[in-house]
């Protein structure tokens, strides 16, 4: 029951969302407010409690989820085009690196130094925490960015490339960092020091990137031969997947970098036909992910939650930094002040990545519900907006 209504929910407020020009997992999330303790939980709590109780339906439903998280995070992987980031080169590498480093820097400002802000008061954990919110102001959406770019008629420009070149090496180093936090908190196998997990981690990256691409672009064409179309390729892709993120896990990081790393090894293959990856895409996007972000609305209460001072500094920081780090490597970059700009609202776009991190530190206690809510609102102010804000950039008159 619980399942069949998400599903549906989710589905009718997505279609919602995109009748009004917004991405899905705005109406999504939507749905999960209202399914949940916000809005079902304030007026019928009976109704409430009957469909959501806690126990093992409970425990069933977040394994699910973790599910759902894991498959997404292998789609996000897909998206990344290894062969599009060394085109850029020079370019990229200037636009990522600031628009990584400058949001990341006053993300963990902030929060280091004015931690009970933020509430919270475990001095012991602070640099992890700190590093956390640096990651989250960093880290970007490629599949938001990617629609966006599209709904714009972009998506084959220069700038656009530019754009999904440095989202995708945000995303990497991203994850990176976000691992190694996970691993300074204690996440993982009990006799795995920090040490080791953070020299597991890249080596794992690096391998899986390198010699794991050069594998899976040999196996693929016999999967495609030997193996029923598209169930073949599906199930082995899925199993790999699950595997990559059974490995990370064990080793100290969250399962979804493993998921993610293997999406972009397997994604880079020649092998991997577009026809195959929209399969997955749209099995994954059309099930799994409606489940997890109806699931985000289902574990808090926003309204009791909601502190409008916190939203607002999380917010001028997620918009600053970003802005300006992005939109200053793009100049840097050689590009002129007009697609510089629209390149930092483009890289701004923050979506399902965001939410996907502030539920795992939530769980794992590194967050309070308070600023769970502003990072949730964040995510989705920034996908709401960023569209728009380029569109208005690309249309006016700048000097070079």
């Amino acid at each position: 029951m619980q399942l069949s209504v998400m599903l549906l929910a989710g589905r009718i407020f997505a279609e919602l969302a995109r009748k009004f020009k917004q991405p899905s997992v705005v109406g999504e999330i939507l749905a999960g407010l209202i399914l949940g303790p916000t809005i079902l939980g304030m007026i019928s709590p009976d109704s409430f409690d009957l469909l959501f109780p806690a126990g093992s339906s409970s425990l069933v439903l977040d394994g699910f989820v973790q599910v759902a998280v894991v498959m997404l995070l292998f789609v996000a992987g897909l998206e990344v085009d290894l062969q599009i980031v060394w085109q850029q080169g020079r370019q990229a590498v200037f636009t990522s690196t600031l628009g990584l480093v400058i949001p990341f820097a006053i993300g963990f400002v902030f929060p280091y130094f004015f931690p009970h802000f933020f509430g919270y008061t475990d001095e012991g954990r602070r640099l992890a925490f700190a590093l956390f919110m640096g990651t989250s102001m960093a880290i970007t959406a490629l599949p938001v960015i990617a629609r966006i770019l599209m709904d714009l008629n972009i998506f084959k420009s220069r700038m656009s490339m530019l754009v999904i070149s440095s989202a995708m090496i945000n995303d990497l180093i991203g994850w990176l960092i976000f691992s190694v936090v996970l691993g300074m908190i204690g996440k993982g196998h009990q006799n795995m020091t920090l040490a080791n997990t953070i020299m597991l981690t890249i080596g794992f990256t690096i391998i899986m990137l390198t010699v794991g691409r050069g594998i899976l672009n040999r196996i693929l064409p016999w999967i495609n031969k030997k193996l029923a179309w598209p169930g073949g390729v599906l199930s082995i892709s899925l199993a790999m997947c699950f595997m990559a993120a059974s490995f990370t896990e064990y080793i100290g990081i969250h399962a979804i970098f493993g998921a993610f790393i293997l999406g972009v090894a397997l994604g880079d293959s020649e092998h991997m036909s577009e026809r195959a990856k929209e399969i997955i895409h749209q099995f994954i996007n059309n099930i799994f992910a409606p489940l997890f972000f109806v699931s985000i609305g289902l574990k808090v209460n926003f309204i009791a939650n909601f502190d409008p001072w916190l939203t607002l500094i999380i917010l001028i920081i997620a918009f600053v930094g970003k802005i300006l780090g992005s939109g200053l490597g793009a100049r840097l970059g050689g590009f002129n002040w007009k697609e510089s700009l629209a390149a930092g609202f483009g890289m701004n776009a923050r979506g399902a990545m965001e939410i996907i991190l502030g539920l795992i530190a939530l769980e794992a206690g590194l967050i309070n519900e308070k600023v769970f809510v502003s990072l949730v609102i964040m995510a989705l102010v920034t996908s709401m907006t960023s569209g728009p804000l380029m569109k208005w950039s690309l249309s006016r008159k700048w000097k070079n």
